[in-house]
């Protein structure tokens, strides 16, 4: 096995030695399943408090599990959801949302990954049409599938628009561990603009646990109808809530998103004097998008693993994660000055 650090995604990390320790501990004894179980209660209780969700925190499997229960709640079956054209749930879910839900996607171009309140105007032509699906959720991800976040106040000004337009909105929350880094800001800061958003486990040091957070007690009511429709209720729920309390404890969460930002930070530093080599996106989270000559990227993914983004602008991605050394990143530096060499 190659021992060198993937800079492929942060779904190569492994899982962080507190979250094992937290599912050994939970691994004693019998236990109530279905979440019937003092794990599942104490995280979410820690979750609801973090969020400041009246409606609750329901756990799941995967993060298209996570964008398919949260937008369910939002949704009639003639509705549908705008979203970026790059977001997560259009490019990279084999079309769960449509398939599973019925529900139509209004995707709308973006140059870095986030929506305006202007843009999502642009999808609004046809309301009361009964020939056309009704747009009435706005899905943004936070991070952003190009890396970049939203601020407070672009998040407070869509919640706004949202408002106004009778628009619900919806946050996939993957990431959201590196936007609240990036921005010094709570989770309840973050949660604060939204209906329901989820928080992902999975791309911060869990084995693979999410959760859906329902901001107000409305949409909750559906919550335990609607996962167990889509297969994901876990019968051995404290294995799930087990992963979110060693998350939670002393704010490891915060602290494996903070350590992942910084080595993104670093990493796109070290390459800014690379020949050929050109950021293509700010670096705001753990991700580094970077135009690289094709010879280049070519010469560099025979020594490396990384994303090629976009093939046709010579845009390629590299990821950081929880577990990503300051000595994994300059060995993955010298890597690309190596390969950059007679172009």
């Amino acid at each position: 096995m190659d021992s060198r650090k993937s800079f492929g995604s942060d779904n190569h990390a492994g899982a962080h030695e507190a979250v094992i320790r937290a599912l050994v501990q939970s691994n004693t004894g019998d236990a109530s399943a279905y979440g019937a179980d003092p794990w599942t209660s104490r995280a979410t209780a820690a979750l609801r408090d973090a969020f400041g969700a009246r409606g609750g925190v329901f756990f799941v499997f995967t993060g298209t599990g996570a964008n398919v229960l949260g937008l369910s709640l939002l949704l009639r079956p003639y509705e549908a959801v705008i979203c970026p054209e790059t977001a997560h749930v259009n490019v990279d879910e084999c079309g769960a949302i449509e398939r599973i839900l019925g529900n139509r996607l209004l995707t709308v171009t973006t140059p870095d990954g986030k929506l305006t309140p202007g843009l999502i105007a642009t999808k609004l032509e046809g309301r009361g049409d009964e020939h056309r699906a009704q747009p009435r959720v706005v899905a943004i991800s936070q991070v952003t599938e190009l890396g970049t976040c939203y601020t407070l106040d672009e998040l407070k000004a869509l919640q706004g628009f949202c408002q106004a337009e009778d628009l619900r909105l919806y946050i996939d929350g993957a990431r959201l561990a590196n936007a609240a880094a990036h921005l010094g800001c709570s989770l309840a800061d973050l949660a604060a603009h939204a209906d329901v958003l989820s928080f992902g486990g999975t791309k911060n040091g869990a084995v693979g646990a999410e959760a859906v957070v329902v901001m107000t007690e409305e949409p909750a009511a559906s919550v335990p109808f609607l996962r167990k429709q889509q297969t994901q209720l876990a019968s051995k729920m404290r294995y799930l809530s087990a992963q979110f309390l060693g998350l939670m404890e002393d704010q490891l969460w915060l602290h494996n998103a903070r350590h992942a930002n910084a080595m993104a930070a670093r990493l796109a530093e070290g390459i800014r004097d690379v020949p050929g080599a050109e950021l293509w996106q700010a670096v705001e989270a753990n991700a580094v998008f970077t135009r690289l000559h094709p010879a280049h990227m070519t010469r560099l993914q025979r020594v490396r693993e990384f994303y090629e983004w976009d093939p046709s602008a010579h845009v390629v991605r590299w990821m950081t994660a929880f577990d990503t050394t300051e000595a994994d990143v300059d060995a993955f530096v010298a890597d690309v000055h190596q390969t950059a060499v007679g172009e």
